[in-house]
């Protein structure tokens, strides 16, 4: 059997892969070891460059129904504890436990402009956007195998032979979407440097008793910290004992009541688990995410402590950016180069988030200094500048890519420019192709990128959000290559070359 490319991983970042490559007419094999979804508490939210993502490929309808029913029900957690009154303002993040709430964030900081629907899109469990990813990969035609894992596989020049257990595939690439402890990454030997772990966390939905009078939010207790809520029965303690001993068993109703208990001091019963975990803040980080004919994507690529939640994101980027670039490959378009520029481009963005997360940890200690420094941060995070300065870190909305050009736009996400005709840019994205915006209605803009056409949409519209501007080029990942304000074509073509390759 021969496929185009076999995604070893059925989570959020292997299926929104799996989805990108479909746009492309790629055809995509993914296989998952587990016969049904994982249940288990995991990452609940998203950040904006990752509700952008979905919003430009349709998804946002769904994903907001979820967002909807999860306000509902901490609404009803949060008045069951007595937090009756003004509605508070909603948090934007925490750096360290320290929560900051979007009241003081400047929402006008030109970073934020034009971000659109994906606004809006906050609060939302892992298992959910898998759940909808899964269903969008299902209708592009994406064949999902559960049950069925990558037991071992060889690469040579021209594609990847991997053993399913049994079967074998024949494929042009392999990509390991497949966690942490990656088969895929160990089997192909890429280098994973990083820093080993100083705690263990816990992370529970439970049922408890005497957790009444406990405050929301995250609250640093006896050598560690503790959160409770914003969802019915949501537990989580962080201690700085060193990691588990056993990562793989079954986290009781016992240990998390033990744990809860040492760092809150709270009479707390646990009477019992629907869903728990362990987690450490192991960090490291593949130093290429590509060997060969084998890529690595999500937390395959980097792990680290899942503070502020920003591992799901940083996946689903890496599955937008790799996508369209693996399929230009394999369709025989894509420059030279384009493929080497996924590491080039994700690959300080994923070593941002481990120093992000490193310094989280750092924070949280107990000890008598960092409880001193922790004082010192928490006043500067709860300054207006402080608030927009953590806002524009946890969102996205600073992330560039290192891309040639003049314009400032040149290398970050694409505002969600409204237009004329009462269209915003997202809604033109969802076929997953590049998009050439001309703004000033330039004949001559169209000409040159007709030779592009296969690869490149044309749009012809008025902005009525930023009318300084006269063309935009849009990468199929939604961030800019190409911007002008003067009605000219300069530097058009060879962009186009850069990253469509060759004209047809």
């Amino acid at each position: 059997m021969n496929r185009d490319v076999v995604i070893s991983g059925g989570g959020p970042v292997g299926l929104m892969l799996a989805c990108e490559l479909r746009l492309k007419n790629v055809d995509v094999l993914v296989v998952e070891r587990l016969t049904e979804p994982d249940q288990t508490i995991k990452a609940g939210g998203v950040n904006l460059t990752t509700a952008e993502a979905f919003y430009r490929r349709g998804l946002l309808p769904a994903v907001e129904e979820v967002v909807r029913q999860n306000a509902e029900m901490i609404k009803k957690f949060m008045e069951s504890r007595g937090a009756g009154g003004p509605k508070p303002a909603l948090p934007v993040g925490h750096f360290a436990g320290i929560m900051v709430a979007s009241s003081g964030v400047h929402f006008d900081d030109p970073a934020f402009r034009e971000v659109g629907p994906a606004s809006r899109v906050v609060v939302i469990q892992q298992q959910s956007v898998e759940a909808i990813l899964a269903a969008r990969a299902l209708e592009l035609g994406v064949e999902i195998r559960r049950g069925v894992e990558v037991t071992g596989f060889d690469a040579d020049d021209d594609g990847v032979t991997v053993d399913l257990g049994g079967e074998t595939v024949r494929t042009s690439w392999l990509v390991g979407c497949d966690g942490g402890r990656s088969f895929v990454r160990k089997h192909a030997g890429f280098e994973f440097p990083g820093t080993d772990p100083a705690i263990t966390g816990r992370q529970a939905l439970a049922e408890l008793t005497g957790a009444e009078a406990l405050p929301a939010g995250w609250q640093h207790g006896n050598g560690g910290l503790y959160v409770h809520g914003p969802m019915p029965g949501r537990m989580l303690t962080v201690e700085f004992d060193g990691p588990p001993e056993d990562r793989q068993s079954p986290v009781t109703a016992q240990e998390l009541e033990d744990s809860f208990r040492r760092v809150s001091g709270a009479d707390i019963r646990v009477t019992a688990v629907h869903s728990a975990t362990r987690f450490t803040d192991n960090a490291r980080q593949a130093t290429t995410y590509r060997r060969g004919r084998v890529l690595l994507a999500g937390d395959a690529a980097h792990v680290h402590s899942p503070f502020g939640g920003q591992g799901l994101n940083l996946g689903i980027g890496d599955a937008v950016n790799l996508g369209w670039k693996l399929a230009a490959t394999l369709h025989g378009w894509a420059p030279e180069g384009l493929l080497d520029s996924y590491t080039t481009e994700r690959h300080p963005i994923g070593e941002w988030v481990l120093e992000w997360t490193r310094a989280q940890v750092a924070l949280m200690r107990s000890d008598v200094r960092t409880k001193a420094l922790r004082q010192v941060v928490t006043d500067l995070l709860l300054t207006d500048d402080g608030a927009t300065y953590l806002a524009k870190k946890l969102s996205g909305v600073l992330h560039r890519y290192p891309i040639d050009g003049e314009h400032d736009l040149t290398g970050r996400g694409a505002p969600d420019f409204e237009f004329a005709d009462g269209t915003r840019l997202g809604e033109h994205l969802q076929d997953g192709r590049a998009l050439l915006l001309d703004l000033a209605e330039n004949a001559e803009l169209r000409e040159t990128a007709g030779g592009w056409a296969d690869r490149v949409g044309v749009l012809t519209a008025k902005c009525v959000s930023d009318p300084a501007l006269s063309a935009v080029l849009i990468r199929p990942d939604g961030y800019i290559a190409w911007a002008r304000e003067d009605g000219t074509g300069t530097g058009l073509d060879d962009t186009l070359r850069r990253w469509f390759g060759e004209p047809a």
